[in-house]
């Protein structure tokens, strides 16, 4: 008896279910620098609409600098507590100990113990409600995503062409082309 015949004895003949998509789970460190990157530019982009920003030339980076703390120091916290629940990454509750957490520090930082607590307030607040927003998009979002192709109106000047019109609109190209060459030519010979 062959080595590849034995029978296991508890094995059954099922068929085998059909392979799970293998999907890579972002990592903590990738979440709260891209997160950050974004913040980032969306505080520059609102530097430039800024009022202040003809008495004050710098205020775009000032902007970028502070969003992107802040939204460091949210992602941060929540990730890490996060990790220290040992939680899911769409559990909202996340989100509120770490907008409390950053929230205190940075209102400590800026305004003065009754900053900490107005800050932790504010960032528990928009934080949760940013993070719920998202989780309610995402399925939205990934439906735009897996859409094959957009179809466009008819009355749209934007026309996808298949192969016959694209063939079409060559030969029409080519018959202008040659049209327009032998024209020069007529007009330099006399």
């Amino acid at each position: 008896m062959a080595s590849g015949d034995r029978k296991f004895p508890g094995r059954t003949s099922q068929p085998l279910s059909p392979p799970t998509p293998i999907v890579q789970p972002s990592t903590p460190t990738k979440r709260v620098l891209v997160s950050t990157l974004l913040a980032g530019v969306i505080g520059g982009g609102a530097g430039l609409l800024s009022k202040h920003r003809k008495a004050h030339p710098n205020i775009p980076t000032i902007y970028a600098t502070n969003f992107a703390i802040v939204a460091g120091c949210y992602c941060g916290a929540r990730e890490f507590v996060r990790i220290t629940r040992r939680s899911e990454q769409d559990d909202l509750m996340n989100s509120v100990i770490g907008g409390l957490f950053s929230g205190a520090l940075l209102g400590r930082i800026q305004g003065g113990p009754h900053g900490a607590f107005r800050y932790s307030m504010m960032f528990a607040a928009m934080g949760t409600a940013y993070d719920y927003a998202s989780l309610r998009a995402k399925p939205m979002l990934e439906s735009f995503r897996d859409m094959d192709s957009i179809k466009l109106p008819e009355w749209s000047p934007i026309q996808i062409l298949d192969e016959e019109a694209i063939a079409k609109k060559k030969a029409q190209e080519q018959k202008i082309f040659a049209e327009r060459s032998f024209g020069r030519l007529n007009k330099e010979e006399t």
